[in-house]
């Protein structure tokens, strides 16, 4: 296998749920963290108990300058960048009828644009040096599409066209799309419609914890070279989506 140790992984929405416990599984492993989010006083503190290879600094995915100061800064602390994982994204689910334009072009910003501005920002790095991986955190709504949930079931999809276009694109990077299903996050706690609101209440009685996502995560990074493991797909072993 090949080890995550000494590997400079950068992590977008590291500040809680899945990003945040790949931050805790790969640190544990001996990688080089650096980790992203607007709620900078979470990444402070993550940073603080896990040691010196763990390094923070504010992130708006959806500001192209951002990421790419990120990204500098990252090779400023660390020397390099192996790894990039988007993770950060938003679901505020509700009804096309509603007309929650606002919350559509959230979505798409951050879900879309998130990605691919965390793409540009390493996408030369990684083919000057003739390696990289990008982990690019989807969702089961990136293959199916549900009442109330179009949109960001399309943003999802996204994602997954966008990773499998960049794996075309470059024999030397490696690409991964992660896929969960329900998981215990923080992720739709932006809902707005109270009748939607209720069902992912409802639907996250049975979840996964986000420390399961984490360690698909670092199964796919622990690979041999030449291995690329392009899409996992990770479900509670008794709900239906």
């Amino acid at each position: 296998m090949n080890d995550v140790i000494d590997k400079t992984v950068l992590i977008s929405g590291a500040s809680s749920g899945i990003g945040e416990a790949t931050v805790r599984e790969l640190a544990g492993k001996g990688a080089r963290l650096f980790i992203g989010a607007r709620r900078t006083d979470r990444l402070e503190a993550l940073a603080a108990e896990l040691g010196a290879n763990v390094a923070w600094h504010a992130l708006d995915v959806t500001d192209p300058a951002s990421f790419a100061a990120f990204a500098v800064a990252a090779e400023d602390r660390f020397g390099r960048i192996d790894v990039l994982i988007n993770n950060a994204g938003v679901m505020p689910l509700s009804p096309l009828a509603l007309l929650k334009q606002d919350e559509w072009t959230r979505m798409i910003d951050v879900n879309i644009h998130g990605v691919l501005n965390g793409i540009a920002a390493v996408l030369p790095r990684f083919i000057g040096q003739g390696s990289g991986h990008v982990v690019n955190v989807a969702s089961i709504a990136a293959h199916t599409v549900m009442p109330s949930a179009a949109v960001y079931c399309a943003t999802k999809y996204a994602v997954w066209a966008i990773t499998e276009g960049l794996r075309q694109e470059h024999d030397d990077i490696r690409t991964t799309i992660i896929s969960p299903g329900v998981v215990a996050t923080e992720l739709g706690n932006d809902i707005t419609d109270p009748d939607v609101a209720a069902a992912l209440t409802t639907w996250r009685q049975k979840s996964l914890t986000p420390d399961a996502i984490a360690r698909a995560i670092r199964y796919a990074l622990e690979q041999p070279e030449g291995v690329d493991i392009n899409e996992v797909i990770v479900r509670p072993t008794a709900a239906g989506m």
